[in-house]
């Protein structure tokens, strides 16, 4: 695709001298994302003239892709006519997704030319809680009986295949709509055509409630490297089926939650480019406070010791340095627990696996850095011994101190139902800045008679 800011310029050219007929070749040629993300920087008043060359399944898919803002912008300009079209084009997913984005007046408008099966579909997804596989599924997918032949399964496909969200695998179900198997179009295509689908299914089906949160159901798919889930409710009853471009736009979202959240952020749910400065400004200030203040327990360790700073000033000099490696030292070992919570690759009962694992990382870091430290404070800085063994000593303790608090804390907080993403770097750094402080005081006051 071209540079965006080129095609922008090209198309307002074209739709200033009404060459509307270029500007659908033009579009025509284009893919749906490309086309919502070009539409993203057109001028206002050009926005609904393009969005109407489109034809009406390219204009729902492109409009499916658009943010919420130009979505809500189109709708507005839509005749009845227009917006029945682009909704009832939609699969019932994207629908839902766009009620539950839009205003309430929107809303209502958005239902009242929704067709009624459509209209039914959108109030069944709706009625489960966010983040959760029900609010992401779609209702829209294939069903086949088990005494169907792989002919008749066939034929049923070609009738109401193009309405699904997907043919690439068909759901089995008996008579009171039970999850039995399922069938791949691959494996209906080179059956025999009087094979009976009972026959040619599978019935070891992987499966989640539609209650099961979206994190663990992007796990399933990444486990089993699937293309589409089926959902169930509590009895077995398929209600639905979750795609792999849902669960792309799940991972996407959970991540950068998790990114936000260990950065001391509140997540944020708008492009960091439409994010207003003032909702910025309430989702960073809340963590930012909370840590200052727990930071001040290290000015009152300082001033707590501040008599052993005076009869010993070097020692100030390498307060820094000691709180800096401590605090990376922590998000080192916290970064990894979290991530490999995320993955699944933990849990709780692996614990005293990972803190026997990090004491032996933070033995030989520690060790190494405090080496290094040494040669240099002795060769470069000219201390005392006692002096530079005080730093060094410190060194290793804070290392060790801040790995196995950086693994701990995370594997708690997921224990008790917290996100482990809240133990990330700002707040460990914060705890090992005044555990620092007390171990280096401690050694000071041992090593240097203080």
């Amino acid at each position: 695709m071209q540079d965006k800011s080129v095609m922008n310029s090209a198309l307002t050219t074209l739709v200033e001298n009404k060459k509307y007929s270029s500007i659908k070749d033009i579009l025509l040629t284009m893919n749906p994302v490309d086309i919502a993300e070009l539409f993203g920087s057109v001028p206002e008043q050009t926005l609904p003239i393009l969005f109407r060359l489109l034809p009406q399944d390219q204009a729902a898919d492109t409009f499916a892709e658009m943010e919420p803002e130009l979505q809500q912008m189109l709708i507005e300009a839509f005749s009845d006519r227009e917006l029945k079209e682009v909704v009832n084009e939609l699969c019932a997913d994207d629908a839902a997704d766009l009620v539950d984005d839009m205003p309430a007046n929107v809303v209502k408008r958005i239902l009242r030319q929704a067709d009624p099966d459509m209209r039914r579909m959108i109030n069944e997804l709706l009625k489960y809680p966010e983040d959760t596989a029900g609010s992401i599924m779609t209702p829209e997918f294939v069903k086949l009986r088990p005494t169907m032949t792989a002919d008749q399964a066939i034929k049923s496909i070609r009738r109401t295949g193009l309405e699904k969200e997907t043919i690439n695998d068909c759901y089995v179900t008996d008579q009171e709509s039970r999850l039995i198997g399922t069938v791949s179009i691959r494996t209906l295509i080179t059956s025999r055509e009087d094979a009976l689908i009972q026959n040619i299914m599978e019935e070891n089906v992987i499966s989640v409630t539609a209650k099961e949160d979206q994190e663990e159901v992007a796990r399933v798919f990444d486990k089993y490297d699937l293309i589409a889930l089926p959902v169930v409710d509590g009895e077995n009853h398929l209600v639905g089926i979750i795609t792999v471009d849902d669960v792309l736009d799940v991972m996407k979202k959970e991540t950068t939650e998790d990114m936000e959240i260990m950065a001391a952020m509140m997540p944020s749910e708008k492009p960091y480019i439409k994010t207003p400065v003032v909702e910025l400004y309430k989702n960073r200030i809340p963590w930012l406070l909370i840590l200052m203040i727990s930071a001040t327990v290290t000015g009152f360790i300082i001033t707590r010791f501040e008599d052993a700073l005076a009869a010993y000033v070097a020692l100030t000099a390498y307060i820094p340095m000691l709180m800096d490696t401590g605090g990376n030292s922590g998000s080192q070992a916290s970064v990894t627990v979290i991530r490999a919570l995320s993955l699944n690759e933990l849990e709780f009962k692996d614990i005293f696996k990972v803190i026997w694992k990090e004491v032996r990382v933070a033995v030989l870091c520690g060790l190494t850095l405090a080496v290094v430290n040494f040669a240099k404070l002795m060769l470069f800085d000219r201390l005392e011994v006692m002096v530079a063994l005080t730093v060094c000593c410190t060194l290793v303790v804070t290392v060790f101190v801040a790995k196995i608090t950086g693994c701990i804390l995370p594997m708690v907080a997921k224990k008790v139902g917290f996100d482990p993403a809240v133990m990330a770097s700002p707040f460990i750094t914060t705890i090992v800045d005044a555990l620092s402080l007390l171990i280096y005081f401690q050694f000071a006051t041992m090593l240097l008679g203080l």
